[in-house]
Formats: structure tokens, sequence, C-alpha cells
């Protein structure tokens, strides 16, 4: 009995305490008594409290990291998928782009010899009927094209038509070991045969005039046919990059390298008929008379 009242009065003594401890802390804010024993136990308490959040934040951290993993993959899928979008949609203007410059070159040689054509695309290209060298057009029979018709791109000549079906044709390529085309230097009105190597880079030209003076890059284009098929003339074949054997040899050939690129053919156009010519007027040739000498 006696125990349980010491107990009971050891309480309440620190239950006084402790009201009285906290009115005194309360009024007297950090100058009052207990300022001390606050800043000791924060100096001794806040390392350990910035110890503890070293160690419990990354580890949140990588909970949380592991608990958005999956919606991490989700976005790196989405992003890669637009990606892949946005490169073919670059991939399709630059397609595009080519194209439209393909055909503005073309228009040009159009206007500037004043061919009527149709357009057409490349859609294959492969040896047929026995060429090693031929391309298949978008462009038929209903398009009004025929055979030996000559075809170009904006760059210059391609070659002729070989075969046509209502919605397509297959072009015999200039370059093709088979092909020949009468040629005429534009500077010096030199003519010969421009003739194809089966290489895609490379012509030869055959001059008729074993004596002529060939220079070094100068431009050849078609000399023309009857009828302007299979070749219409003006058109530009290539341009004198070498010469082989000398004046007055009786073989002499340069080495031609063609405007048109082959293997990059997408866009060209059928010239279905040249400028017509104005009729030539005869000419009449009064012979000067000569004088048979002695006196008048």
């Amino acid at each position: 009995m006696r125990d349980i009242r010491r107990a009971r009065i050891v309480l309440a003594v620190l239950v006084l305490i402790s009201v009285t401890m906290i009115l005194l802390d309360l009024r007297g804010g950090e100058s009052g008594p207990l300022g001390p024993l606050r800043a000791v136990g924060a100096t001794v308490i806040g390392p350990l409290e910035r110890g503890a959040a070293t160690v419990v934040v990354p580890v949140r951290s990588y909970i949380d990291s592991v608990a958005n993993i999956g919606d991490k993959d989700r976005v790196i899928a989405d992003l890669t998928v637009e990606n892949d979008a946005l490169r073919a949609q670059l991939d399709t203007v630059a397609n595009d782009r080519a194209r439209v410059a393909d055909l503005e070159a073309l228009l040009g040689l159009i206007d500037a010899n004043d061919y009527v054509t149709v357009p057409a695309q490349v859609i294959a290209v492969g040896p047929a009927q026995g060429f090693a060298w031929t391309v298949t057009i978008d462009s038929g029979s209903r398009d009004g094209v025929e055979r030996d018709m000559s075809v170009i791109s904006g760059r210059g000549l391609v070659g002729r038509v070989i075969s046509v079906a209502p919605a397509t044709a297959t072009v015999l390529l200039l370059v093709d070991a088979t092909s020949t085309v009468g040629g005429r230097l534009a500077g010096t009105s030199q003519i010969g045969i421009v003739s194809g190597t089966g290489r895609q880079d490379v012509l030869q030209m055959q001059f008729l005039d074993p004596l002529a003076v060939i220079n070094l890059g100068e431009v050849i284009v078609t000399f023309g046919s009857e009828g302007d098929r299979p070749y219409a003339p003006g058109i530009p074949i290539g341009t004198v990059k070498e010469m082989r054997g000398t004046e007055g040899q009786l073989t002499r050939s340069a080495i031609v390298e063609p405007y048109v690129d082959i293997s990059v053919l997408d866009i060209v156009g059928v010239v279905l008929r040249a400028p017509e010519r104005s009729e030539r007027e005869p000419v009449n040739v009064t012979p000067t008379p000569t004088s048979t000498g002695g006196a008048p």
C-alpha cells in the first residue's frame, strides 16, 4: 500500500516538472532555459537524420523507378514509332523534291527544243528482248507512244522506244552495246557515230573526218534521224572526255561521258514530235561569165 502511494507521488512530481519545463520553454523561446539543451539535441540528432535521409532517399527513388519501368518502356516504344514515321516522311519529301527537280529539268529541255512529249516514269530496269540495258516506262500506245521514238530526261538523251504495250513501253538505253546514234559537236558541227559500250558511264564517238580538230569538253548533241525517228535532233548526249588516235588516222574516236546517269532514272519524256522544219527553197546559182581571152 505504501509502495503504491510512493509511486503515485513520484508520477505526480514528474508530471508537474514536465509541465513546468514546457511552460518555461514556451515562454523563453530560443533564449529560454531549455535552449542549450535543444541545440545540443539538434547537434547530435541532425547528422543522424541526414545520414538516414542519404540512405532512405536513393532507396525510395530506386523503388519508384522500378515501379515506373513499364511506363518508361511504353514511352520509349512510342518515341521509336514516332521517330520512324518522321524518318519515312523525310524520305518521302526528299524523293518528291528529286522528282520535282527532274520534272523541272525535263520541262526546261522540252521548252528549249520545242518538243511535243508525253511524260513517263521508269517502273522497271533490266534486260529485255535480247538487249542488256533496257527500262520499262508507264506510258504506252494509249498515250501516243510508238516504236522508234526518242526518250529524254532533263539532262539529255536516254534512249529509244523498242516495243510498246497499251500502258507501258520498253526503252533501249543509249549505253547498250548495240545502241548507235548520229551525233554532232555543238561547237564545230563535226559529225560522227555515238555508240554504247555496255558501261553506264562511257560512250564512244567515231568521227567521220579524221582531220577534224576535237577539243576536250565539247558538247555532243543528236544529229537527227529521217522523220525524227528514232532520234530527234538537238538532244544533248554528253561531252568529249578523251581522244584516241591522232589527226589523219583512218579511225579516230572520242571517249564520251553521257549526260544522263541511268542508275538514277525516274521521270522521263517520250518525244512524240519534234518541231516542224520550214520547207527549204531551192538555191539557184547563176554562173559568173568568164573571159575567153582575145581582143574585145
